[in-house]
């Protein structure tokens, strides 16, 4: 096999040199479209991971190329998810370390269930291209170390559906408490999300939750983010405010201890 070269270390820092003296390089993998994949993007990869080499492929086989270094992430775009799924074997083959992940653009109406994700060869998680840039690179820091991500929209239909389950109907109209129209339940979080809730209302901040709980500040934020987005928060201090709604509603006596307490 012939070295693949498209793109090769787009935006690469060499300022980064510290940096990767400590990581070993290793590339990340686009298959997608030319242009569909921003240069800004680009970029801030490579500025944020020094160590990391980006590759632009248009089809995967090109994928199953060699490259000049260990491949660690290969993102395909929804249109070559078939071809991946054919090709997963050998891709795999090639790259041993390789996570493989689905490139997702349209978070509203995804081409894949969560069931589908689960029963793939390729896809061991989805990175949505719509999030907020720091929230995004932490997805992609959680991938390149060997952590999945699927976006809570999709997990959180994939559980009515099995529950059985409707979508609620839309509600346009304005909320009498300004928050947003669609609002999910605490009671729908998992265990890790409702406790780093409660800690933030605590007040407390994502570098003394990450310490409280041997998690990293990236893992914190992407907590955060998937809290937000599946009560329908606006930021983390509506987030906190539905949280101890809850507790009132649910455990009136733990508040009234913790006022008590602070008291």
């Amino acid at each position: 096999m012939t070295e693949a070269t498209p793109n090769s270390g787009l935006g690469q820092d060499s300022g980064g040199t510290a940096a990767a003296a400590v990581e070993p390089k290793r590339v990340i993998i686009f298959v997608a479209a030319a242009g569909t994949i921003p240069i800004s993007l680009i970029y801030a990869l490579e500025r944020e991971f020094p160590w990391v080499v980006v590759e632009q492929v248009e089809n995967v086989k090109a994928a199953c190329a060699d490259f000049a270094h260990p491949v660690s992430l290969v993102l395909v775009d929804t249109m070559h998810l078939r071809e991946a799924e054919n090709t997963a074997e050998e891709i795999f083959r090639q790259h041993p370390l390789a996570f493989g992940a689905l490139i997702q653009h349209d978070t509203k109406t995804p081409p894949y269930t969560y069931s589908e994700v689960l029963s793939s060869q390729f896809v061991r998680s989805v990175l949505p291209m719509n999030l907020r840039l720091d929230i995004w690179l932490s997805v992609v820091r959680l991938m390149l170390r060997g952590g999945e991500y699927i976006p809570p929209d999709t997990m959180h239909a994939h559980s009515q559906r099995t529950s059985g389950q409707h979508p609620p109907a839309p509600n346009h109209s304005a909320p009498a408490n300004g928050r947003s129209a669609v609002n999910g339940n605490v009671s729908d979080l998992t265990s890790r999300e409702i406790q780093i809730l409660e800690m933030v209302s605590q007040g407390l901040q994502n570098k003394s939750i990450a310490v409280k709980f041997g998690l990293s500040e990236h893992t914190v934020k992407i907590h955060l983010h998937n809290i937000i987005s599946k009560l329908g928060a606006h930021n983390r201090t509506e987030a906190a405010a539905r949280f101890r709604d809850h507790l009132a509603e649910n455990q009136p006596g733990l508040i009234a201890n913790r006022q008590l307490q602070r008291g």
